[in-house]
């Protein structure tokens, strides 16, 4: 009969799913749990009285501030009082009517080559003037104080 410490060593690797000799090798499923782990786990969770970890909600601290924008307050929604704005207002206008020129441009049969080079210049012209006249981020109404979109 063996020692208690050969024991102990026996009960810790049938815990840890290790194969025994005479348990049979599943070689084409490497890596899996098998079904002697999960009986033996099954087991100790009976031993246990069924006790095991789980994951529980807790509410976190709600924040300071109400993150919700107003857009009735003046001070967040302001008509374009700058050039750098109205040409922002510009900018998008263009994207906007050069995407449904290339709407049109689909299902018109036959247009010729310099109409759609016309429209794709102003769809890449809006574009581009986004880049150079976007707003601050710290002005948008749209982010929270960690720059995340709301």
């Amino acid at each position: 009969m063996p020692n208690r410490a050969e024991r102990r060593a026996q009960a810790k690797r049938n815990r840890q799913g290790v194969p025994q000799p005479n348990q049979p090798q599943n070689r084409g499923r490497g890596g899996l749990i098998d079904e002697y782990s999960l009986q033996e786990r099954s087991r100790r969770l009976e031993e246990n009285g069924g006790t095991e970890w789980k994951p529980k909600a807790e509410k976190l601290a709600a924040p300071a501030e109400n993150l919700d924008p107003n857009y009735s307050d003046p001070k967040v929604m302001k008509a374009p009082h700058s050039l750098h704005q109205w040409f922002r207002i510009v900018s998008w206008t263009l994207i906007v009517l050069s995407g449904i020129a290339f709407a049109v441009l689909m299902w018109v049969p036959k247009h010729p080559l310099w109409l759609i080079v016309t429209v794709s210049v102003i769809f890449v012209v809006g574009v581009l003037s986004l880049f150079f006249t976007a707003g601050n981020y710290r002005h948008n109404p749209n982010l929270d104080s960690n720059g995340t979109a709301i």
